[in-house]
């Protein structure tokens, strides 16, 4: 019995605790960190259950592993649905393994430099989750201004003139991406009469004439904003800002919700272009976007000093690197993206938290005159020339595990063996040598190919001349006093990365199924619109 609510329970379980935590105020901390701690526990397990219920793993009652949910048990289209396969059950394992390990973070000191952080990160957690279960595309719009409006708290939490002024661009752009996301919804309402993505994938492969013209239009806004959302060149101008301002756990968070825009063109692209539907999320531009979006950031990572902007161009590049690659034709690169973007949030996630200790080392200005050091070619004779230094210096344990960690992000983020990124890109180029054979426009998987090649070698030069800066080109670096909760987080997203290289065997097989299962949306179709009813569904699917 409670198997059958329980893909309801991601939405439900962190909107309980942030109410609850909201009728305590702030200075009963330890009442608000017990309650988080509940909510974390209870998601972890639950979304371990529905990832195994949607493989299989667990015997359920869900036709092709799809777990439909119907809130007042009114029948899709008309009620409101939520939908658990192996897409979305693996983007709320990933949200909350990332969400306890930001969060745990944050409890050292950074959820009391303002008001209301953990019922905010809370209220994240369920916009997220919700994002990646419903079934409709209204309800997709509510749970996108969930996530956003807590963000903005977030992103603003501890104040700050740098922090406001960055907050300010965001919330602007998120609001006229939120403004065209609504503006595409009631034109495609107004067209097909339905927002349940199910429906609407059976409906709108029928359309022709005028009314194909205006969902094509609608399609097209709803594709800006969601690259907007996406963080796709050149509509990602206020990421940097933004996440650069933010407090490291606020960012190490924001960088899964890049992903989310993605996961929206996937899932509405899976499920239209295969039934005969206007290809609206089709490669002719998304393949364009995410090479452009590929090189900026890469660019990007070479041309920023500042740590915290280069590692917000880092989530730029791993964008870019996810639309490229599932804007190209076919699924032969779906499983091998999912794979990377599992690799990338988890390593940026411990970058941004890593950045701030080791900025600790820093002494005021180290960065600045490190840069100027490497331009003007200066050095210091005072070393040369006293012979009575030691040579050599014993290095603390703290250092250690933070020259260790930051080589481990780097490798990840770069993609060089022996970790995850590795096996993520070699994954990617292969695939793209592979889609090149058979595809009657082979430029494509070239070009992809060589971008992912030219941007990881710009990456190696970029964050291995950041790694000289920060540990190697000064001597005034001081030991930094890290917490058991600083520190702990940051190993366990690394560890997880390694463990993602160690068993990649099975799980690349399990994103492969996942990709494959994408590219037969009936699965999904007949198992939202087939609820409480025996009539099949004529899903007009073509693959």
């Amino acid at each position: 019995m409670l198997l059958k609510h329980l893909p309801i329970f991601p939405i439900i379980i962190p909107l309980i605790a942030a109410g609850l935590m909201l009728l305590r105020q702030d200075k009963f901390r330890r009442y608000k960190i017990v309650i988080s701690v509940i909510s974390f526990a209870l998601q972890l397990l639950v979304a371990v259950l529905l990832l195994n219920m949607a493989d299989g793993t667990i015997e359920t009652l869900w036709p092709d592993g799809v777990g439909v949910y119907l809130l007042g048990d009114w029948p899709a289209p008309f009620g409101i649905v939520v939908v658990v396969d192996r897409l979305s059950a693996l983007m709320l394992l990933l949200t909350a393994v990332l969400g306890a390990t930001t969060w745990v973070y944050a409890t050292a000191r950074w959820d009391r430099s303002g008001v209301h952080f953990h019922p905010l990160f809370q209220l994240l957690l369920m916009g997220l989750n919700g994002a990646f279960l419903t079934g409709d595309l209204f309800n997709l719009f509510v749970f996108f201004e969930v996530l956003l409006a807590a963000s903005y708290g977030l992103m603003l939490h501890g104040s700050g003139k740098a922090r406001v002024n960055a907050g300010l661009h965001y919330i602007a752009v998120n609001l006229i991406a939120s403004f065209l996301l609504l503006i595409a919804l009631a034109l495609i309402y107004g067209v097909t009469g339905t927002l349940n993505m199910a429906h609407l994938a059976v409906i709108a492969g029928h359309l022709s004439g005028p009314d194909r013209l205006l969902f094509e239009s609608a399609a097209a806004v709803l594709g800006i904003a969601f690259l907007i959302k996406a963080a796709a060149w050149p509509l990602n101008y206020w990421l940097i800002d933004g996440y650069a301002n933010s407090s490291p756990p606020v960012a190490g968070m924001f960088s899964i919700m890049t992903k989310v825009g993605i996961y929206a063109l996937l899932r509405i692209g899976t499920l239209l272009e295969p039934t005969g539907a206007p290809a609206a999320f089709g490669g002719a531009w998304m393949f364009p976007a995410g090479v452009a979006t590929l090189i900026f950031g890469a660019v990007g990572t070479l041309a920023a000093h500042n740590t915290q902007r280069m590692a917000g161009y880092c989530v730029i590049l791993s964008s870019g690197t996810l639309l490229a690659a599932l804007g190209m034709p076919g699924v032969i690169l779906t499983g091998p993206a999912l794979y990377y973007m599992i690799s990338s949030v988890l390593g940026l996630g411990a970058f941004f938290m890593l950045l701030e200790m080791v900025d600790r080392a820093q002494s005021f200005g180290s960065d600045f005159l490190a840069a100027s050091a490497e331009a003007f070619a200066l050095t210091d004779n005072d070393d040369e020339d006293d012979s009575s230094d030691v040579v050599g210096r014993a290095i603390p344990a703290a250092l250690v595990f933070l020259g260790m960690s930051f080589i481990a992000c780097a490798l990840i983020i770069i993609g060089l063996p022996p970790l995850s990124g590795f096996v993520a890109k070699f994954s990617l180029i292969l695939a793209a040598l592979q889609a090149s054979s058979y595809t009657p426009d082979p430029l494509n998987a070239w070009i992809f190919t060589a971008t992912l090649l030219l941007a990881g070698f710009i990456g190696i030069i970029a964050l291995s001349r950041t790694g000289i800066r920060l540990f190697w080109s000064h001597n005034n670096i001081s030991v930094p006093h890290l917490r058991p909760t600083e520190a702990f987080p940051v190993t366990v997203l690394i560890t997880i990365c390694v463990w993602l290289s160690i068993q990649a065997g099975p799980i690349t097989s399990y994103l492969e199924d996942t990709a494959r299962y994408l590219d037969r949306p009936s699965a999904y179709i007949n198992a939202v619109l087939m609820k409480n009813s025996d009539r099949p569904v004529n899903t007009g699917e073509t693959s």
